[in-house]
């Protein structure tokens, strides 16, 4: 039992300290993108696989008169494909709250590889551009994206419907989303919108009142809008300084909402003409809504109440949901293909009229298993014939609960509180996934190649890990246990009642999944606010309220609990600060109403396609099952012979070719081998496949063919031989407020590994940061934080280690002590394949050597046979690499997935 309690504590703490990190990509903007590139070039403007940017700061006119100058940091990106002649479809592409340009370049290049001119622009009051941040305000950020409409309207290499009217999607995140519906309702020449993850009606939004009062009766969402604040907070010249480059009426709009709690008049007025609910009823363009099912900030009920305000208009919209959002990220692989590929095909319809129409169904995500149970988390893809709204398509089922009423405490001002609704919490299954692989030091939350989220056995344990309820302050309703699983999608509502002397209160109300060990989750770790008045002071002479909860699509499996609890304190939202003591319950027998949705999956009976498919598959059905059984015979007699020959080698890399969606072939049936006592050098130019090759052996990436192999074990996201492997990739990352000892230790702490296992002190002999192990890793130099990443990747010695550029910010005598290091390491049989552009250092360094170009393999040995009679590797090197270019080629190209 105390063993086990331990390892609560340690798993509660390593979360608890990656929250910092994946709030701190929040605000910066990252984490809530939906379609997101695989490619990682820096998209600082010049010229792509086919297709070309410009960069400028150009100046509109603006404000409430349109008077106003204001300057922006534009990219346009031009496809080779668009000219005068044959002049493409554009699309607008806005950013998040503390977001610029280069947050969203990666979509751009996915749209412009597409064939779409992109216009990118960092807003006012952020990066490069001028201005200040008016949130979203039909004055100033509607009126720039006009203008710069205006603008695409002049390029004769975007297609025009008419004079001045170009042909234009405009898609965003968040921010962005919310821009893209109001831009859609200020102008109509905008022809078809993509909002994601992005607010209704930003009151409501920011002070939900989960009896459904309206805008101004809720609770504030104060971690929330503290850290929305944060983003924009800045220098800029001529505001005052505690507003940063926020417009001072906003900022003191802001002030006010902090100080009081509460959305007054004047605040819900602002917040209003920041509300695409203000225009939905004036959008013509049809509508693509995507929201996250991880989503405390914007939950589904904002894309919900979009979807019921377009479609009022008569205007075509869709809705999608998935499996990440502002807690959650970019969600599940499966998911980010599958929204990036709803996008396009949706842009290409309304813009290019080109493919089928988008079909009715709706599309959503289930995540199965969890942190406690026994297999595992699994995300599953689902459709309805429809979007069915919060309420579901089928009559709901009612679950009953037992429990009384009883009496809760609101301590002063609200402290301590409970812990439910934590801003982020849902990344940190990302971040922890990456954490218990051995390849995890190249993974990140927020990069799509990282794997989903959602696929970490330890996803499940965050709610269970992280909230908490104060005793004495909340009575929980549980039901019995399940006798068969209970899938819930959409809004669960739930009647309660409440007595109090002062006549008001405040509770959150929240649905538990309690599994039979008593470990509970909180699905979407969203709660319900409720602001009560006109209370009596008996219990038994209160009115049942009906609370709806947040949307969820969670399935409660069969043993386990559901349990309502009504709190008074948490610590994400403003409560009252006088202490008062109420009663509080369910209505008298009453129950929870889950809602319910007729869904299929891609290979349900029911689904509209299986149908039409049905005669082939029963032609099939006996041919198929022999077929498959000889494959499959054959197939485990491969693997069987494959990893006996190679059980005892690291590497082995055979014939691996990777070829993204846009054509670039980044490998070309790539042969090497990494044995045992071998220090391994990977060179090559900028554009050779050398990021594309380690992101495969770390199995980041999927080769198009051939397979990379670990001790005989195929590579892939989460192969259990990755635990093997220790990984410093794309460079270091750590928590910048702790000390580098203490960032080691919670890196092994979170891997789940007992800690003897870490070889804790042998790898800090290898930083040699001596008494700077126990400063905050903020005040490091990059040489030390380097130092520090690679003494992380030798946690636990593993067998295998993979550095990318090891030797980046160190000086002459570090990377001379890196060199023996690298060497003894491998002398007790491991082995080591190092990346670098310093060639006289791997030629010191290395015993062997492997040379790509351009994705083929050009030489591949030991040093001394590949060096001959030449008089160093980079003579070598240069010569190999200059046969292959054709005259003239500067070789610039920067490789898909980043820098070579």
């Amino acid at each position: 039992m105390a063993a086990s309690a331990a390892r609560g504590r340690t798993r509660t703490r390593a979360a608890l300290v990656t929250l910092l990190v994946a709030v701190a990509a929040l605000v910066t903007g990252g984490g809530v993108a939906v379609v997101a590139a695989a490619d990682g070039s820096d998209g600082q403007g010049g010229q792509g696989a086919g297709y070309r940017t410009d960069d400028a700061l150009v100046t509109v006119r603006t404000g409430p008169h349109g008077d106003r100058p204001v300057r922006l940091d534009t990219r346009l990106y031009l496809p080779s494909s668009a000219t005068a002649d044959r002049p493409a479809p554009a699309v607008l592409l806005a950013h998040g709250l503390g977001g610029t340009k280069d947050s969203v370049a990666g979509q751009a290049r996915d749209l412009v590889r597409r064939g779409y001119v992109v216009l990118t622009w960092t807003a006012e009051g952020f990066g490069a551009s001028g201005g200040q941040i008016h949130l979203d305000s039909p004055d100033w950020e509607v009126t720039d994206a006009r203008r710069l409409l205006d603008r695409l309207a002049r390029r004769p290499e975007v297609r025009r419907d008419g004079p001045g009217d170009p042909r234009v999607g405009v898609v965003g995140a968040s921010y962005g989303g919310a821009l893209a519906l109001l831009v859609a309702g200020y102008d109509r020449r905008v022809d078809a919108i993509v909002p994601q993850v992005t607010w209704n009606d930003l009151g409501n939004a920011l002070a939900p009142e989960a009896t459904g009062r309206g805008s101004g009766a809720g609770v504030l969402k104060r971690a929330w809008a503290g850290r929305l604040f944060a983003a924009g907070i800045g220098s800029a010249t001529g505001a005052p300084a505690d507003c940063g480059r926020y417009a001072e009426n906003v900022c003191r709009t802001y002030q006010r909402l902090i100080l009081t709690g509460r959305v007054d008049p004047i605040t819900r007025d602002l917040l209003a003409r920041s509300s695409p609910a203000s225009v939905l009823h004036r959008i013509t363009a049809p509508t693509l809504l995507i929201q996250g099912t991880a989503d405390t900030l914007f939950p589904l009920s904002e894309a919900d109440a979009n979807a019921i305000g377009i479609a009022k208009a008569g205007t075509r919209v869709r809705v999608a949901w998935f499996s990440g959002g502002h807690d959650g990220g970019a969600g599940a692989d499966l998911d980010q293909r599958r929204v990036k590929a709803a996008t396009l095909g949706w842009l290409d319809y309304h813009l290019r009229h080109e493919g089928s129409p988008p079909p009715d169904s709706f599309a959503f995500s289930r995540v199965t298993g969890t942190g406690y149970g026994g297999d595992g988390v699994r995300v599953l893809g689902l459709y309805a014939d429809s979007y069915p709204r919060l309420d579901g398509d089928r009559p709901a089922r009612n679950v009953k609960l037992r429990g009384s009423p009883r009496a809760v405490s609101n301590p002063p001002a609200g402290t301590p509180a409970a812990v439910s609704s934590i801003p982020g919490l849902g990344s940190l299954a990302g971040s922890l996934l990456s954490q218990s692989s051995g390849a995890s030091s190249s993974r990140s939350p927020s990069d799509p190649s990282s794997g989903s989220s959602a696929d970490s056995p330890l996803a499940g344990a965050l709610g269970s890990s992280l909230t908490t309820d104060v005793p004495g302050q909340f009575v929980s309703y549980d039901s019995a246990p399940l006798t068969a699983p209970a899938d819930v999608t959409g809004a669960p509502t739930v009647r309660i009642r409440a007595a109090s002397r002062s006549g008001s209160a405040v509770l959150f109300v929240k649905l538990y999944d309690v599994a039979p060990s008593g470990a509970r989750e909180l699905p979407g770790g969203g709660v319900a606010p409720v602001r009560l008045s006109g209370l009596p002071a008996s219990i038994e002479e209160a009115r049942p309220v009906s609370v709806t909860l947040p949307g969820i699509v969670h399935r409660f499996p069969a043993g386990h609990r559901l349990r309502v609890t009504l709190a008074t304190t948490d610590q994400a939202y403003a409560g009252p600060a006088q202490p008062q003591v109420y009663t509080v319950g369910l209505a008298p027998g009453s129950g929870i109403q889950l809602p319910q949705v007729a869904a299929f999956t891609a290979t349900d009976s029911t689904g509209p396609w299986v149908v039409l498919l049905g005669a082939v598959v029963a032609a099939l059905a006996v041919v198929l099952p022999l077929g498959w059984w000889a494959a499959r015979r054959r197939s485990r007699r491969r693997v069987r012979r494959v990893m006996a020959e190679y059980a005892e080698v690291p590497l082995v890399v055979r014939g691996v070719t990777k070829t993204y969606a846009d054509g670039l072939t980044a490998l070309d049936g790539v042969d090497f081998t990494v044995r045992r006592g071998e220090v391994v050098g990977l060179l090559g130019p900028n554009g050779a496949g050398k990021t594309s090759c380690l992101r495969i052996l770390l199995g980041l990436v999927r080769p198009t063919a051939g397979e990379a192999l670990v001790f005989g074990h195929r590579v892939g996201a989460g192969a259990p031989a990755l635990s093997r492997v220790g990984a410093l990739v794309e460079g270091p990352g750590f928590l910048p407020d702790l000390s580098g000892r203490a960032n080691l230790e919670l890196f092994w702490q979170a891997t789940g590994r007992a800690p003897g296992d870490a070889h804790l002190d042998e790898v800090l002999a290898i930083a040699a940061l001596g008494p700077a192990l126990n400063r905050k890793v903020r005040t490091y130099s990059h040489g030390m934080r380097q130092r520090l990443a690679i003494a992380q990747a030798m946690l636990g010695l593993p067998d295998l280690l993979i550095l990318d550029e090891p030797t980046d910010g160190l000086d002459p005598p570090q990377i001379a002590t890196l060199r023996r290091t690298l060497r003894a390491y491998t002398a007790g049989g491991r082995a080591v394949l190092v990346s670098s552009h310093l060639l006289a250092e791997v030629e010191r360094t290395c015993s062997h050597v492997v040379v790509l170009h351009r994705g083929r393999l050009l030489a591949a040995g030991a040093v001394a046979s590949v060096v001959g009679d030449s008089p160093n590797l980079e003579d070598v090197f240069l010569t190999l690499v200059e046969d292959e270019l054709p005259a003239g080629d500067l070789v610039t190209t920067a490789e898909k997935g980043g820098q070579a």
